[in-house]
């Protein structure tokens, strides 16, 4: 990246801070992300010209800590297979653009060498062929098969280990329509009355601000900490 940030607990290149995170030399809950983002705003604001590299690269790194962090502040918050498929996706794509940003520079440098013909490079490996010992007997193969099969571990029964309950997003907004099904109005706290811990209370808040966000439903509060009523969105 051509900029650096400076957090009160890091100050240096944006692709330094993810790789400290991902080897754990650097707590990520204690990462401001909001900062890291106003600050990379702030950067393309006086900067005369977009990088299209710089925001991929920026994208890209953006992505994977604001999934480090949802996991590391709820662990037990599972990514639906179509959240994380998008997730990886997004992560993918922009690594390619940067590659094939990266080889469309390289090939105009050629051509304004005056070179527009390559070939592919020759194979200079040795090709791997099998030729087995001519005195090399069917009684031999299984004796050596034999002592490959004796090396391999005998099966032991695993200890039993407790399944943990695991709320997903896309289950509990699937809960919240079907309550509201029922009745064109609720609130918050009927519908978290049997939330038997409270990140279940947590997921819940997040599956009512992505129905919010969906127009699905909208919500009123009269003052701070009040409870919260929930409605179904009429179009």
């Amino acid at each position: 990246m051509a900029y650096h940030i400076r957090l009160e607990q890091f100050e240096g290149p944006l692709d330094l801070l993810l790789s400290l995170i991902e080897k754990e030399q650097l707590d990520i809950t204690q990462v401001s992300l909001a900062k890291v983002a106003d600050q990379y705003l702030a950067y393309l604001r006086d900067e005369e010209s977009l990088s299209l590299d710089n925001l991929a690269s920026f994208l890209t790194i953006a992505a994977r800590l604001i999934l480090i962090k949802s996991r590391a502040l709820l662990p037990i918050l599972q990514f639906s297979d179509e959240e994380e498929e998008s997730m990886a996706d997004l992560e993918i794509r922009l690594r390619e653009y940067q590659r094939f940003r990266e080889a469309a520079g390289r090939l105009d440098t050629l051509l304004g060498r005056g070179q527009s013909a390559h070939t592919r490079e020759s194979f200079l490996g040795t090709q791997v062929v099998f030729y087995p010992p001519s005195g090399l007997s069917a009684t031999d193969l299984r004796t050596h098969f034999a002592n490959v099969l004796g090396d391999i571990p005998v099966f032991e029964t695993l200890p039993e280990k407790e399944i943990q309950a695991v709320i997903t997003l896309e289950e509990k907004i699937i809960h919240l329509k079907q309550s509201l099904a029922e009745r064109a109005e609720s609130s918050f706290a009927d519908l978290t009355s049997v939330a038997t811990d409270r990140i279940e209370v947590i997921v819940s808040f997040l599956a009512v601000l992505e129905m919010v966000k969906q127009r699905i439903i909208f919500v009123e509060q009269d003052r701070f900490f009040s409870d919260i009523r929930i409605k179904r969105f009429i179009a």
